[in-house]
């Protein structure tokens, strides 16, 4: 009959096994990112972009619940148009959360962080009348336009194109957005 070995011999054995596999996984070391822009510039930009990805996404689910609910007699102008703003709303998240990830951060990508971040409020809970549906997506996209143009000193600093140009692109859309939905308002 074998002998059976003592608990210690088995710890023994486990771990010779354990440092023999370990010895043939090559190790992955990855290398620190030098796209020359610092640490700390790229630190400071990409919590910029977090805000602004959180107001992008908060403003994209204002507009999208407004495109649900509204009603009145601009319905079928104010649904298109909802629809729209949404459509570039939702196809803007991607490109900012993509930005953030290339400066080697994590994007923010819950509700709660989500809701930490932004300067947007959420919708209301009661979809308001149609009119004032456009008055809070005109301060939400002129909330959106501020934001951006916040961590455009960070990018223009650090001399990161890229997010620069990231950011003019936004604000171009939503200074545009804000101008027609405030059009709307007057009499």
């Amino acid at each position: 009959m074998a002998k059976q070995p003592t608990p210690k011999a088995g710890r023994t054995a486990t771990a010779t096994a354990t440092a023999t596999a370990a010895a043939a996984t090559p190790t992955i070391t990855v290398p620190r990112m030098d796209i020359g822009i610092s640490d700390k510039d790229r630190a400071a930009i990409a919590g910029g972009l977090g805000r602004l990805l959180a107001d992008t996404y908060t403003l994209y689910l204002t507009t999208h619940n407004f495109h649900w609910n509204v009603t009145g007699p601009m319905f079928n102008t104010l649904h298109t148009m909802f629809m729209t703003q949404y459509t570039e709303l939702w196809n803007a998240v991607d490109p900012i959360a993509e930005r953030i990830r290339s400066l080697g951060h994590p994007a923010p990508g819950s509700a709660k962080q989500f809701a930490e971040l932004s300067s947007i409020p959420d919708a209301p809970t009661t979809p308001p009348k149609a009119m004032e549906m456009v008055q809070i997506l005109v301060s939400g996209h002129e909330a959106v336009a501020r934001t951006a143009r916040a961590v455009f000193p960070l990018a223009d600093k650090a001399a990161d194109e890229p997010t620069a140009d990231l950011l003019t692109q936004r604000l171009t859309v939503h200074e545009s957005q804000a101008w027609m939905l405030r059009s709307l308002l007057e009499d």
